[in-house]
Formats: C-alpha cells, sequence, structure tokens
C-alpha cells in the first residue's frame, strides 16, 4: 500500500464542497480542514506507486474548487500504535497455568 499526503489550496468559498467531493474518490481516506497556507490535506492510499500518477493529476486536480494542489510521497510510516507494540516485546504477562 502506498500513501501520499497531497496538501490542496482551495478556490474560495469552495474549501467545504471540495472536501466533500474528494471524498468521493475511493483512494481518498481522510480529508482535514486545515490552517495556514493550505486550506485542506487529502490522505491518499493506492495499491501501487503508479496509481498515484492518475489519482493526483487527473482526478483530484479535476475537482471544482481546486486551485493548487502539492504531494508527498510517504515512504514510511510511524505511528504510536506501532510503537507501543514494538516497545512492549518481551514484556506480555507470561501465560498462567489452570
Amino acid at each position: 500500500m502506498v500513501t501520499a499526503i497531497v496538501l490542496i489550496r482551495a478556490e474560495r468559498g469552495k474549501t467545504s464542497s471540495l472536501a466533500q467531493d474528494l471524498l468521493e474518490i475511493p483512494e481518498v481516506a481522510e480529508v482535514f480542514s486545515v490552517t495556514g497556507e493550505y486550506d485542506l490535506i487529502a490522505i491518499i492510499r493506492a495499491k501501487e506507486y503508479a496509481d498515484m500518477a492518475e489519482i493526483v493529476p487527473n482526478r483530484l486536480q479535476a475537482l471544482d474548487g481546486m486551485e493548487r494542489t502539492e504531494t508527498l510521497m510517504a515512504f514510511q510510516c510511524y505511528s504510536r500504535h506501532d510503537l507501543d507494540r514494538l516497545f512492549s516485546i518481551g514484556l506480555e504477562e507470561p501465560a498462567t497455568e489452570a
């Protein structure tokens, strides 16, 4: 699975409708409304890197209200869940016999 983080600048007044349209694309897992230089962040998950070449320029950028995107391809995912599991190796409670 390949993940991309897409930073999105929306046209004025179209942020909410653009967010809803993004969620209609099956590979878009989540959309966040944010402050700062960008209006939205979309998390995209696809089977292969080559799929991103179709998803981002052909489907995302074609949406009404899309002004500009910047795509960040993820190399590796770190999450608290994974770190908790990693650091708990060997700390499991031994099974008690009845």
